[in-house]
């Protein structure tokens, strides 16, 4: 990528909640005469790489390396860490606008945080009603529950371990101790590697 130009933001999550996610998601936008994905052939399915799109692994992996490649062009983000200020901050300074002193000590940083929380973006008007002018899809279908870890309450334990360890073999080295059970996620780095 280049080092001039556009910047991109890549939001990285646990790869069981993006199945999970993505699971519900699809099943919300089924065509009524179609018959329901289960969650075991969801999950083949993704397991194998099978997306609209990509494979995760895929362009988690392509936006690490950019990330490391061009730092001031691609700022790589986990989701499970965005409800921290630390990440408003760095947002704002990888975008050419820090916040200055002043606007800390007011609270301008709290108060993004409190706005683009899912709490709050989940209950606007806009997000309850309205389909967007891009796609055909209701806004309210792009949301959810909004946690982390919600993966525990559909995955089996034989599901954790396969998708942990297909994680582990693609993304190894990259972000994959984050999702690990047990990570303090409010802190930075675990046992002295850094994370991102």
């Amino acid at each position: 990528m280049k080092t001039s130009g556009p910047k991109f933001v890549y939001v990285c999550r646990n790869p069981k909640d993006i199945f999970v996610s993505k699971w519900k998601f699809m099943e919300k936008m089924r065509p009524k005469e179609m018959p329901p994905l289960s969650l075991q052939d969801a999950f083949e399915l993704f397991c194998n790489g099978v997306s609209h799109y990509e494979p995760f692994w895929y362009h988690v992996l392509n936006f690490w390396k950019a990330s490391l490649e061009t730092p001031k062009t691609v700022l790589f983000l986990i989701y499970e860490d965005m409800k921290r200020e630390l990440l408003v901050k760095r947002l704002g300074e990888f975008l050419g606008k820090p916040f200055s002193p002043g606007e800390e000590r007011e609270g301008v940083v709290q108060e993004i945080v409190r706005l683009c929380s899912f709490k709050n973006m989940s209950t606007l008007e806009v997000n309850k009603s309205i389909i967007s002018n891009e796609s055909f899809v209701e806004n309210p279908y792009f949301f959810r529950k909004g946690e982390v870890g919600d993966w525990e309450n559909h995955l089996t334990p034989e599901m954790v371990a396969r998708l942990d360890q297909i994680t582990k073999e693609k993304l190894d080295g990259v972000v994959c101790n984050k999702w690990k059970v047990g990570i303090d996620l409010s802190r930075e780095e675990n046992d002295g590697e850094q994370i991102y």
